[in-house]
């Protein structure tokens, strides 16, 4: 049985809130170098962009996932921290 398998996003911030799981820094809005592929933010980089005609850009931005920056893209936030 995986009973956090039907969870969503919110349910997961809601639940880190309630029971005062500290977090890194990581996992909150950065103001970050990125450029638009896709309707995705992606992180500039040897791994694959920009690209012609995309240019990258300062964003505040968060990834809603931690993991490799080569493949995983961000979205616009300005949540710096639990409550945000």
């Amino acid at each position: 049985v995986f009973p956090l398998s039907n969870w969503t996003e919110l349910d997961v911030w809601q639940y880190i809130a309630r029971e005062g799981i500290e977090l890194p820094g990581i996992y909150f809005a950065h103001e970050r170098e990125v450029f638009s592929r896709n309707g995705m933010w992606l992180t500039a980089g040897e791994w694959g962009g920009p690209k012609e005609g995309e240019t990258p850009e300062k964003r505040l931005i968060r990834y809603r996932t931690v993991g490799d920056m080569s493949c995983t893209g961000a979205v616009d936030s300005d949540a710096a921290t639990l409550d945000a």
